[in-house]
């Protein structure tokens, strides 16, 4: 008997934090981990800044969630 198959769906997030991009990645996981079940993994496609007054005013990350469909 072969194993049954996984189908995965992908979603993508934007998450900003005022302190770090590492921040911003566990604030998109955290937010997605409220409404998405089955994640599998995450795969950050874009880290930008928002400047003003010659200083970064925060970080930004997009993000693809990763989860198996029930």
């Amino acid at each position: 008997m072969m194993p049954e198959g996984r189908v995965a769906r992908v979603t993508q997030v934007i998450a900003a934090s005022p302190n770090s991009f590492d921040e911003a990645v566990k604030l998109a996981f955290e937010r997605a981990n409220k409404t998405l079940r089955n994640i599998t993994g995450m795969k950050i496609t874009e880290f930008r800044v928002m400047c003003e007054s010659n200083e970064i005013q925060e970080y930004r990350v997009t993000a693809e969630v990763i989860f198996v469909l029930e």
